[in-house]
C-alpha cells in the first residue's frame, strides 16, 4: 500500500501541470458561462456537484478504471470545483487527472502482460459481460476491476475469434491495441487535461456550449470554411466510443452511403492495407486526426452499425477522402411519377441538403452568388415548366446552416410575413420575416423531414406548418432550437449558446423538434440521435405568438389523408419492412443488456437475432419480386452499399422487378418508400383541395 501511494505521489509530481495561460482560460470560461449563456448559470456548490459528476463521466464513463477510494480522495472537488475554475486554481483537478492516468496506465500494462502470456481461452463458461456500466457503483478494490477486465479481455478475444482470427493473430491484435492505447495515454499533456476539464464545465450548461483549445479552434475554422479534407462526418463522444452524429451533405461519407448517423467507430486504418488502430477509449480530437487526411487518400473504418443489435460484431467500410464543395450541397430536383387510376401524375421533388450561401461572393457584392433560396427558386421554375401537380421539399438529413436562407426560402412560398422569433438571454425577442412581395410557388406543397432535419430545416418546416401553407410529413425532427456564437479567449475559444428559436406560433423547436402532420416510422432511435438524447439539453417552452395570416387549412384534410396513407402502406412491402424493422431493433436492443462469453451461446444468440432480421428482409424482397438473400451478412453489405450504387434516375411507380430493372435491388428501401408515399399523400392533398370538405 505504501509503495502504491508513493507511485501516486510520483505521478502527481511528474504528471501534467497547468500553465498560466490555461489557468487564465479557465477563469474566462467561468465568466463566459455565467454572464454570456442563454441558460442561467451560477457557480456554487450545487453547480460543483454537477460538474464533478460530469468530470467523472468524462474520464471514466463505464466505471472501469477508478476505484471508490480514488473518488473519495478527491471528493473535496464536489464542492470546490466552482472555486477552482473561477480562480484558475487547477492544481487539485490536475492531480485528480494524474491519479486517473496512473490507473489507466496500470490497467493497460496489466492487459498487455496478460495478452503476452498467451490467448488460451476455451470460451465454454457461463459468464456474461454487461454492456453498459454507466450506473454501476465504483469498484471497491483492484481485484474487482481485475475481474471486470478479465471478462472484457475474454470478450475482446472471443469477438476476434468469431471473426476467424487464430489465437496467434488474436494475441498480436490485442497486444498492438493495448500498447497503442498505452502510448497515447502517456503522451497526454497539460492542454489535453484542460480540454477534458472544460468539457465537464461547459457540459453542465447545455450540449452546444464548448471550450475549444487553440488547436481545436483551428480545426473548427477549417470545418466552417468547408475545406476540411476528410470524410465529411461530424463525430461526438458516446461513452468509450466515438459516434457519428451527422454527415455533411455532399461529403464523401454521405455520397458513399457506407456510414450512417449513430454508427460507432471501433478502429481506423490508413490506405487499403494499413494497420487498423483501435480507437475505443481514444479522445475525440485524436480520432478526428486519424480520420482526416489528404484528398484522394483512403481511410478504412471498423464500425458498429447503428442498426446492429450485436454490438460486438463490426463491419469494415472504406471511404475516399475529399473536400466538400458548395456545388455538392446544392439543391436539386426531379419529377416523381405517380400512377393512379390509369393516369400518370407528376410530383416535383426538390432536395435541399443544407441551407447554404456563398458569403464571400455575397459580401463582395456579386449579383449571381449561390444560395439555397436562389437555387430552389430555379428548381421551382423548372418543375412548374413540367406542369407538376405539387412540390415536395425534401429536407431529410438537412442539418441546417444559414438562418438567413431559411428565412428567405420561406418567402418563396408566402407573400410577406414573419418567419421566426429569436429570444436572447435577457428575454428580448427579435422577429425575422420575409419582406419581399410575391411568391415563387403557390401550389400544393409538402415538406419531408426526418430525425436528422435540424435547426434551419426545423424553422422552415415549422413556418410552413404554422402558416397552413403545406403538409409536414416524415418523422419528428432533431430538436436543435438554439443559437451559438464563437468568441476568442486569451487562450482558445468558447462556443456559447446565446439565444433560442421560436416558431411564429410561439412554440420552441428546441428539444421536441417539429412533429409531422403525417408520421412515418423511423429506424433512427430518438434515444440515440436528437437534442433530447443529449445531456443537459435546454427544455422546450414557448413565447407569445405573433400575428400572421393562414394560407390554408391542411388540418381539415388530415383525417382523410391519414386514412388513405394507412391503407396504402398496409400493403407496401417497404413500409411494412420499415415498421417491423424499427420494432424488431428496439425489442432486441432492450433485451440485450449483456453478452455471453460462451462461444456457442454467443453464436446461438447472434444467429437467432440475424435469423429474425433476415426473415424480415426476405419478406420485403419476395413482395417486391426480388431474390431472397441467403444470409444477414449479404443484407447488411447490400444495405451499406445501396446508396452508392443506387440509380439516380426517376424510378416512377412501384412495380415488378422487370418494371424496375436490376437497380431495384440496390435502391435504399427507406428513401424510395418515403419519397413515393409522400408524393402519394401530396397528390391526395392536391385533389382534396380542389374539392373542399363540407363545413
Amino acid at each position: 500500500m505504501c509503495l502504491l501511494l508513493l507511485a501516486w505521489s510520483v505521478v502527481a509530481l511528474a504528471g501534467p501541470t497547468p500553465t498560466d495561460a490555461q489557468r487564465q482560460a479557465a477563469t474566462e470560461v467561468a465568466e463566459a458561462i455565467q454572464y454570456g449563456s442563454y441558460a442561467e448559470v451560477t457557480l456554487d456548490d450545487a453547480w460543483s456537484k454537477r460538474a464533478f459528476k460530469r468530470l467523472l463521466d468524462v474520464l471514466d464513463d463505464q466505471r472501469a478504471y477508478l476505484l471508490q477510494r480514488d473518488v473519495d480522495d478527491f471528493s473535496d472537488l464536489d464542492t470546490t470545483l466552482d472555486d477552482a475554475v473561477e480562480d484558475g486554481d487547477l492544481d487539485r483537478v490536475y492531480a485528480f487527472y494524474s491519479r486517473y492516468q496512473e490507473r489507466v496506465e496500470a490497467r493497460l500494462q496489466w492487459l498487455v502482460s496478460h495478452v503476452d502470456q498467451g490467448i488460451d481461452y476455451t470460451y465454454t463458461g457461463n459468464e456474461r459481460l454487461a454492456l453498459d456500466r454507466k450506473d454501476s457503483p465504483w469498484a471497491g478494490s483492484e481485484e474487482a476491476l481485475d475481474a471486470l477486465w478479465s471478462k472484457r479481455l475474454e470478450n475482446a478475444a472471443l469477438t476476434l475469434s468469431l471473426n476467424d482470427q487464430t489465437p496467434k493473430q488474436i494475441q498480436k491484435t490485442l497486444h498492438d491495441r493495448y500498447t497503442n492505447q498505452l502510448n497515447r495515454v502517456r503522451q497526454t499533456n497539460a492542454e489535453d487535461v484542460l480540454v477534458l476539464l472544460m468539457a465537464a464545465v461547459t457540459g453542465t450548461v447545455d450540449p452546444h456550449t464548448e471550450y475549444l483549445s487553440p488547436q481545436q479552434g483551428e480545426s473548427f475554422d477549417i470545418q466552417m470554411r468547408l475545406s476540411l479534407e476528410g470524410i465529411g462526418a461530424l463525430l461526438q463522444n458516446d461513452g468509450e466510443y466515438v459516434k457519428v452524429s451527422s454527415l455533411v451533405p455532399g461529403g464523401p461519407a454521405d455520397k458513399s452511403g457506407v456510414l450512417q448517423p449513430a454508427d460507432r467507430i471501433v478502429a481506423v486504418g490508413q490506405g487499403n492495407d494499413g494497420d487498423m488502430v483501435n480507437v475505443v477509449g481514444m479522445r475525440l480530437d485524436q480520432v478526428v486526426e486519424l480520420i482526416r487526411g489528404p484528398k484522394g487518400s483512403t481511410v478504412r473504418l471498423d464500425i458498429i452499425p447503428a442498426k446492429a443489435v450485436d454490438v460486438t460484431r463490426t463491419q469494415q467500410v472504406k471511404i475516399t477522402r475529399d473536400t466538400v464543395k458548395l456545388e455538392d450541397q446544392a439543391a436539386h430536383s426531379k419529377v416523381e411519377e405517380v400512377q393512379r387510376d390509369g393516369e400518370t401524375h407528376k410530383i416535383g421533388i426538390i432536395t435541399v441538403p443544407a441551407f447554404y450561401v456563398d458569403f464571400d461572393a455575397w459580401q463582395a457584392g456579386e449579383t449571381d452568388y449561390r444560395s439555397t433560396t436562389r437555387d430552389v427558386a430555379k428548381e421551382i421554375a423548372k418543375l412548374k415548366a413540367q406542369n407538376v401537380e405539387g412540390i415536395v421539399l425534401d429536407l431529410r438529413n438537412d442539418g441546417g446552416g444559414a438562418l438567413q436562407e431559411a428565412n428567405s426560402m420561406i418567402g418563396l412560398f408566402i407573400d410577406r410575413g414573419p418567419t421566426v422569433q429569436v429570444r436572447d438571454a435577457r428575454g428580448r425577442i427579435n422577429l425575422y420575416g420575409d419582406t419581399d412581395a410575391g411568391v415563387a410557388y403557390d401550389g400544393p406543397l409538402a415538406v419531408l423531414v426526418n430525425r436528422l432535419s435540424a435547426s434551419a430545416s426545423e424553422i422552415f418546416a415549422g413556418a410552413i406548418q404554422d402558416y397552413g401553407r403545406g403538409l409536414v410529413i416524415g418523422s419528428r425532427t432533431f430538436g436543435k432550437g438554439t443559437v451559438q456564437t464563437l468568441s476568442d479567449l486569451s487562450h482558445g475559444q468558447i462556443k456559447l449558446t446565446r439565444a433560442k428559436f421560436y416558431r411564429i406560433s410561439g412554440e420552441s423547436t428546441q428539444n421536441r423538434g417539429v412533429e409531422p402532420d403525417i408520421l412515418f416510422p423511423s429506424l433512427i432511435d430518438p434515444d440515440e440521435i436528437g437534442e433530447s438524447a443529449l445531456d443537459n439539453a435546454l427544455p422546450w417552452d414557448r413565447v407569445r405568438p405573433v400575428q400572421y395570416r393562414l394560407y390554408g387549412q391542411p388540418w381539415r384534410y388530415l383525417e382523410t389523408l391519414q386514412d388513405r396513407h394507412d391503407k396504402r402502406v398496409a400493403n407496401d412491402p417497404d413500409f411494412v419492412y420499415l415498421e417491423k424493422q424499427a420494432q424488431l431493433i428496439k425489442r432486441l436492443r432492450e433485451q440485450q443488456t449483456s453478452i455471453s462469453l460462451n462461444a456457442e451461446q454467443r453464436k446461438r444468440e447472434m444467429d437467432a437475432q440475424e435469423t429474425e432480421q433476415l426473415a424480415l428482409e426476405n419478406q420485403r424482397r419476395r413482395a417486391l419480386g426480388l431474390e431472397p438473400l441467403k444470409s444477414w451478412v449479404d443484407a447488411r453489405d447490400r444495405s451499406a452499399n445501396s446508396d452508392a450504387e443506387a440509380d439516380t434516375s426517376d424510378k416512377g411507380d412501384k412495380g415488378s422487378k422487370e418494371d424496375k430493372g436490376d437497380k431495384a435491388d440496390d435502391v435504399e428501401p427507406i428513401d424510395r418508400a418515403e419519397l413515393q408515399e409522400t408524393s402519394q399523400i401530396l397528390l391526395d392533398y392536391a385533389q382534396l383541395m380542389r374539392k373542399p370538405p363540407a363545413s
